[in-house]
């Protein structure tokens, strides 16, 4: 072990007292945040859920219905109460991950290693914005198409047949939205966690490319359980997880022979520091005595 790796131990070091004092500081402040947030999305929870309604609109417009038609409805006097309560702590989780993230990152960076610090710094960053990803990609479409679909059930009153219409409850649709971004925000993690995997050596991308048969079944597998019954939003959910594991195979590949070349310049000076080392010697015991 280096002197200079040696010291950043030092540094790290600390009574579990002062440890569990700095975890209460963290919590405090990621619990804040939430609160903060959280009462913020619910005092415009009406709003939110107006502009979650939106995808439903489009939806009515591909099914060539009238948007302005659209309506929800609630079958218990509290449920839409708990729905705007469900949707503030959603979007007050959503709004306050920065901060818990940093909170968490800051509270383990003293226990990391500089350059440990440095590789866990981007996939920090990397980790909301592909979230983000995820759930603009149902908003705008994977919700319309899912909706257009249940839309495409309904039954038009004839002498032979009754009405049949959709009238979704305001809980059931959040549900379902929550669901379906929170999925897809879960899969847009695949190129972060297998990246940080392969840092630490736990994975290579050998082995993701041996494992991508395996890989497909279980994108179908749990595209089936996390979203709703029809093949739309299952194969919809499934075909961008099996891209990201190609993405992340491609990745895992680029940090190997990043970390390659990092290990050949190691090598290279160490070996440049021992030639010096031995010359300096060499020449020190060549020199005349006096």
């Amino acid at each position: 072990m280096s002197v200079s790796e040696q010291d950043e131990i030092d540094k790290s070091s600390a009574p579990l007292i002062e440890h569990l004092i700095e975890l209460r500081r963290r919590l405090i402040w990621s619990i804040a945040g939430f609160f903060v947030a959280f009462r913020v999305c619910f005092f415009f929870a009406k709003k939110l859920f107006n502009l979650l309604v939106v995808p439903f609109k489009w939806a009515t417009q591909w099914a060539g219905l009238d948007p302005h038609k659209v309506e929800l409805i609630y079958t218990a006097p509290q449920e839409f109460f708990f729905t705007q309560v469900k949707l503030a702590m959603f979007g007050g989780m959503v709004i306050a991950f920065p901060l818990i993230a940093t909170q968490i990152y800051k509270f383990i960076a003293p226990g990391l290693y500089k350059n440990e610090r440095a590789a866990f710094l981007p996939f920090l960053i990397a980790s909301p914005i592909l979230f983000l990803m995820g759930a603009a990609l149902v908003y705008f479409f994977f919700t319309p198409m899912v909706m257009w679909f249940f839309l495409a059930m309904q039954q038009a009153g004839t002498d032979s047949e009754v009405q049949i219409s959709l009238l979704p409850k305001v809980s059931e649709y959040l549900s379902l939205i929550m669901t379906l971004i929170f999925s897809f925000g879960l899969v847009f993690q695949l190129p972060v966690v297998t990246s940080l995997m392969t840092r630490v050596g736990l994975l290579s991308s050998q082995a993701l490319v041996d494992k991508r048969r395996w890989a497909i079944v279980i994108a179908f597998v749990v595209a089936a359980v996390l979203t709703p019954p029809d093949p739309l939003s299952q194969i919809g959910l499934a075909l961008p997880t099996i891209i990201l594991y190609e993405v992340a195979i491609i990745t895992s590949r680029m940090i190997e022979k990043s970390q390659k070349r990092e290990k050949l310049a190691r090598e290279k000076e160490e070996a440049t520091a021992s030639a010096e080392a031995q010359s300096s010697e060499t020449s020190t015991d060549s020199a005349p005595q006096s």
